[in-house]
């Protein structure tokens, strides 16, 4: 990582979105902005968390180990989100790892800085809960999956969710590019499984794929999949 010491443009960051015009120049007292390359760790789960990232640019997975030689992926970040916003619990240590999938760059602040700052902008508090209730209610989502949808379901929610995030490109083609073994560590399973589930999904005119890209060409069977219900009973 290198700090760099050029401004960012204020409108790109979710804390100065909602933070009050008066507050903004103690913003840029404060922050750091921070560029990151594709493969640096930003923070390891369990290190000391100290601050808070706001994403400008480029793209992040937030993982967890989940056993000796695997991991799970949680969510995927984009430019106008945060991450880190864990270490703002009792918690110390971040309970997650934060890896660049594209270059990055991001406003860094210290927690004790931004903990100020949700007191002195009521606007920033409000749109910082709402933020974190829906990340509460897709980490909800996320382990019911785990828990009860077959693989092939859990493969059309993730490819839905990155179509719905990411958007498409001109081809038609999801624009996030991601290694077979990131999007398996999503779908919680084994890259072979994953390879399989896949290649079925093609011949069955759901999807098509090219190299590292995916481009949905049935959506309404990807959401038969993607219904819990309907994956058990079938």
């Amino acid at each position: 990582m290198k700090p760099k010491d050029s401004s960012c443009d204020l409108s790109d960051c979710f804390m100065c979105r909602h933070s009050s015009k008066g507050w903004l120049p103690a913003i840029v007292e404060e922050r750091k902005i921070k560029i990151f390359k594709r493969g640096e760790v930003i923070f390891k789960e369990g290190e000391k968390a100290e601050g808070i990232y706001f994403l400008l640019q480029g793209i992040v997975k937030v993982h967890k180990q989940w056993g000796e030689d695997r991991e799970l992926i949680l969510h995927f970040s984009k430019a106008g989100e945060l991450f880190g916003y864990r270490g703002l619990s009792d918690d110390t240590v971040y309970p997650v790892t934060a890896t660049v999938l594209e270059d990055c760059k991001t406003c860094y602040v210290s927690i004790d800085f931004f903990n100020k700052t949700l007191q002195a902008n009521h606007e920033l508090t409000l749109q910082f809960l709402k933020f974190h209730l829906n990340e509460l209610r897709r980490a909800e989502k996320r382990m019911r999956n785990l828990a009860l949808m077959e693989v092939k379901g859990r493969i059309a929610d993730m490819l839905l969710m990155l179509h719905k995030q990411f958007g498409i490109g001109d081809d038609g083609y999801i624009r996030l590019q991601l290694k077979r073994q990131d999007m398996a560590a999503y779908a919680g399973t084994t890259y072979e499984t994953f390879f399989r589930m896949v290649n079925e999904l093609v011949k069955e005119g759901a999807i098509l794929v090219k190299s590292k890209q995916f481009k949905i060409i049935d959506k309404k069977k990807l959401e038969h999949y993607d219904n819990i219900e309907s994956t058990i009973n079938s």
